[in-house]
């Protein structure tokens, strides 16, 4: 018997098979999450359930605290945002954690933001939360993270965002595969977006296409960057055909919102792609009909901050330490420039400069170590086997909550690599008696110059990058690192039966 004083909880519909332990359960939800509660069914005695249907409730945790917080600097710990209904896959379901916490059922509608157009910086910048706020971010995404691992999602598509190398003959043939195989599909009349600069292109000769079937003319369409940035929400799934470097590609395209990514393995390495690609069809047919399993990757927000009083030829007796730390106390002393959310790393190094840069590092409101080598390279999980490693850094584990800090060529030995916890916000920065300046890059492609008296701003960010996997996250990982690094490979050690 319920306690009519305690709110009903959110619930979500899940098919456990009892007779099949090690398979995952399937959570019923819609695409952007139309999260609803099951309607009742008749009562009925134990006994006379269906061993082979049992209905679970997934229940969301109540909001977990820390006792050790400290606020931003850049934010008052007394300020507050308000959130409102998300078009993104993950924020909806953590705004169906925070009505289980108040008592009340979400329902999010999947057609809601789908005429939403993003402006140039929607909703709040991770770099403006305070430490609560970051931290409670953190943990939501983390649990949100841990369900996933063991349960299927079954989702309502409708547009797919397909994404490979123009200028790749046979990437290009892959894809139009794909697009026929998808437009061909008897039960959904399916969009499929494809890069504007295929348009024309004679490997996927789309006039062929239509030619074959005139009701494809409706559903080819063609997507730019710019709608990326605007209208993310136009698609409910993204397939990437190519390599680690494509799937790169896919999170730097959606800098906020990002739809749950499929990558078949077309490349070099493989440690985001999953996926064969010669089992397609079944692949696909398999994650529209019966479900996906997501893994949710953790981004990082980083920001160039300028400094005003550079700006202004005033720099005379500047601090950065006193300006970073908030005890300049004269006004505000830098602007927001350049944001990008990044997958892989942040990387401050010394650029054309042939000596070794000279920065600073700070870690919330404190100052952590004076740099002076090449570089210093932030990186996620997820890059953690890309520069970071090359760096000295350690491998992570992509569910481990982490910011790795790993310095390039210090001049000091004593400076090693940091794994610190991804509630943190960093910062590195030039000083104003710095020598050179210095330059940031971000997952390898935008790079900007940092002069005396700048400094960039890591924080993880609200958008993580949700995966699709092929099998449980453990065996996915540490299978790729076996297949591209040989990780622990030696000759085994002989018996000592032969003396």
């Amino acid at each position: 018997m319920s306690d009519p004083s305690k709110p009903e909880p959110v619930r979500l519909a899940v098919d456990e098979r009892a007779h099949q332990p090690a398979s995952n359960s399937t959570l019923d939800t819609l695409i952007n999450l139309k999260i609803r509660e099951k309607p009742p069914r008749e009562k009925a005695d134990d006994n006379d359930r269906d061993p082979e249907y049992q209905e679970v409730e997934v229940l969301f945790d109540p909001g977990i605290t820390s006792k050790h917080r400290r606020r931003s600097s850049n934010v008052n710990a007394s300020s507050r945002h308000s959130y409102n209904s998300s078009s993104c896959f993950v924020h909806a379901l953590l705004e169906a954690q925070r009505a289980a916490e108040a008592g009340s059922i979400c329902e999010i509608d999947e057609e809601l933001h789908k005429n939403e157009e993003l402006g140039p910086d929607p909703g709040i910048a991770s770099r403006t939360l305070t430490k609560i706020q970051l931290t409670d971010l953190a943990l939501g995404v983390r649990e949100l993270s841990k369900r996933f691992v063991s349960m299927e999602i079954r989702m309502k598509v409708k547009t797919f965002f397909l994404l490979t190398k123009p200028r790749e003959k046979d990437l290009t043939q892959y894809t139009r595969e794909v697009i026929y195989w998808l437009l061909s599909n008897e039960k959904e009349q399916y969009i499929v977006y494809i890069d504007e600069k295929l348009k024309g292109c004679e490997e996927l000769d789309t006039d062929g296409l239509i030619k074959e079937n005139p009701t494809f003319a409706n559903r080819i369409h063609y997507w730019t960057p710019e709608l990326c940035v605007k209208r993310p929400h136009t698609f409910d799934f993204v397939i990437t055909l190519g390599g680690d470097g494509t799937v790169l590609y896919a999170s730097w395209l959606f800098q906020k919102v990002v739809p749950p990514v499929l990558s078949f393995a077309l490349g070099s390495l493989g440690f985001l792609t999953k996926f064969n690609y010669k089992l397609f069809p079944s692949i696909l047919d398999h994650a529209l009909n019966e479900g996906i399993t997501i893994s949710l990757r953790l981004r990082f927000e980083g920001t160039v901050m300028r400094s005003l009083r550079r700006e202004r030829g005033n720099v005379e007796g500047c601090d950065l330490s006193r300006e970073i730390l908030g005890i300049e106390t004269d006004g505000p002393t830098h602007r927001p420039a350049e944001s990008m959310t990044i997958l892989n790393e942040v990387v401050v190094d010394r650029g054309p400069n042939p000596t070794m840069s000279s920065t600073e590092l700070y870690g919330d409101d404190e100052h952590l170590s004076s740099i002076l080598a090449d570089g210093i390279c932030i990186s996620t999980p997820t890059g953690s086997t890309a520069y970071s490693l090359a760096a000295g850094g350690s491998l992570c584990h992509p569910e481990i909550p982490s910011m790795l800090v790993s310095p390039i060529c210090a001049h000091s030995l004593t400076f090693r690599p940091l794994i610190l916890p991804d509630s943190m916000v960093l910062r590195v920065g030039v000083p104003y008696d710095a020598r050179t300046t210095a330059w940031a890059s971000f997952d390898g492609r935008q790079r900007v110059e940092l002069n005396q008296g700048d400094y960039v701003t890591i924080s993880a960010s609200r958008f993580p990058f949700p995966m699709i996997q092929n099998r449980k996250q453990n065996k996915d990982w540490f299978n790729s690192i076996s297949r591209n690094f040989n990780w622990g490979a030696r000759q085994k050690q002989k018996p000592l039966d032969w003396l």
